[in-house]
Parts: C-alpha cells; structure tokens; sequence
C-alpha cells in the first residue's frame, strides 16, 4: 500500500509507522474471547487520531462497523476476492467426522450446517503459521484475499464461494482512514478510492451496523455491483451452525440495503440469537 500512495501521488515518501495491536499480541485466545471486531485496529486508530500516524490501512473485516469521532475513511481501493479458502482438501472430500481449523465462529457455524458431522478446532497465527498447521487437521480455512497478496494462492485446494459460505462484512476490501480535519491528506487519497468497491464495502457495512456494529455471533454480507443496483447476500447463524438464516436483496442505496438484509434477519429469527 506505501508503493500505492506513492504511484497515486499521494505521498512523495511514505514513513511506516509500526504499531502492535491486542489482537497481534494475544495469539492464544479466540478473537471472540478477547473482543472480536476491534481487536486488530483500535490501537492504529489512536496513532492516527494522537498524530503518530496521518493515514491507516485497515483490513475491512476488522473494523467494527462504526467509525471513531475524528477519523473517516478517505478510500476503499479496489477490493481483493472477497471469497474463503479451503486449505489441505475439498471440502466434499474432507472424512465424516473430520477436522478443520479456523478462528472464525462464521466459518464454523456455516460449514457446521452443511456438514453436521464436522469437528473444529482453533487457528491463530499469521498466514504462514497457519499455513504451517494445515498439516495437523484435514483442513484449514484462510481469506483468499490474504493469500492472493502473500502470493500464496497455489496452497487453496477450494475456494467456498457465497454459497458455501458468505464472507466477512467487507473481507477482501482494505480501508484507508486519516483524520477527519486534514483536508490535505484526504484529497491526496481520493485517488486510491474504486467507486464499486466503495458501493458494496458501504452496503455490507450497513448490515453490520444494524446487527449491532460490533457482532461477535456468526454473521456475514456479500454485496456485489450489478448493473446501477447492488445484490447482498446475508447471513445470520447459531454458534453451533442449527439455525442459519440467509436473504438476499437488491437496491440502490447501499447503507439502507444493507440494513434492509439485516433487519429482515432479526425480525425472522434472529433477534433471538441475539
């Protein structure tokens, strides 16, 4: 991404700023356990906000879908394949009874309503450490998005599409957010923003904020462009995978779609999972 905002001409020179997050420091626990959607961006926000920093670049699936005060999000550049990955085997080949390793209560509980028989176990860790563990289960589940940019893609045996499983609100889209007063740094990074991208990362976004913004249940949103109309896909489970509501809708107005997908969820069912 610094090679980006220096094509783009964004930057002349791009200084990275390291910060460690709670999510990169805790690789023992859960992300539900230790607070879910949060834990990988909270502290990068602080160094933009305390002027550590003048610009972030999130991963669209960690951030909760409220922004703080004093920030915004200036770009959504041209969002990667949005899609899972199936690690170690197919998943129609994967034995009865077999084992695949995620850290997301999504993926359990949407492959768990397709394959009750399935057992699963816990994966931390940065990609090529889970990569690594792909060995001790009969599979593994990855984002493609992740393993396209580490140039990793001949390690999936299978990509889930949305039917198999609906991604992560804005899982394959990266958020590049400043501060909401420096006008200087938000017009250099207009020309980082894919418009599309932009429709359906706003569209998912608004299912998320309706859930809740910060829900740690298995949920998901899948919003692609179509013509001048948006089609989302949302999903809204049981942690054990028993209940597992799906609906799709089309419009226009992406953060009204969204919440649209997600209110229908919760006056069906859902709310009760809540």
């Amino acid at each position: 991404m610094a090679t980006r905002l220096r094509d783009s001409g964004a930057a002349s020179s791009v200084e990275l700023v390291i910060v460690s997050t709670e999510g990169d420091r805790d690789r023992d626990r859960p992300l539900w356990e230790i607070g879910g959607k949060g834990v990988f961006v909270k502290e990068v926000q602080a160094a933009v906000l305390d002027g550590r920093a003048d610009v972030a670049v999130h991963s669209g699936k960690d951030l909760p879908a409220g922004t703080p005060t004093g920030l915004v999000i200036a770009a959504v550049p041209e969002r990667a394949d949005p899609r899972d990955a199936l690690i170690g085997g197919r998943f129609e080949a994967i034995p009865t009874g077999g084992t695949i390793a995620t850290g997301s209560v999504r993926r359990r509980a949407q492959l768990a309503h397709r394959r009750p028989d399935l057992t699963f176990a816990e994966l931390r860790g940065n990609i090529d450490t889970r990569l690594a563990a792909a060995e001790q289960f009969d599979a593994i589940v990855l984002a493609m998005a992740g393993l396209e940019r580490l140039d990793r893609l001949d390690a999936v045996a299978e990509p889930l599409g949305p039917a198999v499983i609906v991604p992560q609100v804005a899982q394959g889209a990266l958020a590049i957010e400043c501060r909401v007063d420096d006008e200087a740094i938000r017009s250099a990074l207009a020309g980082l923003e894919h418009a599309a991208s932009r429709r359906t990362f706003d569209t998912e976004r608004g299912f998320l904020a309706e859930l809740g913004g910060d829900c740690d249940l298995p949920a998901g949103a899948h919003a692609i462009v179509d013509g001048d109309q948006i089609r989302i896909t949302g999903v809204l489970a049981s942690l054990d995978g028993h209940l597992c509501l799906r609906q799709e809708a089309r419009g226009t107005e992406p953060d009204r779609l969204g919440r649209h997908v997600a209110r229908h969820l919760l006056d069906n069912g859902g709310a009760a999972l809540l």
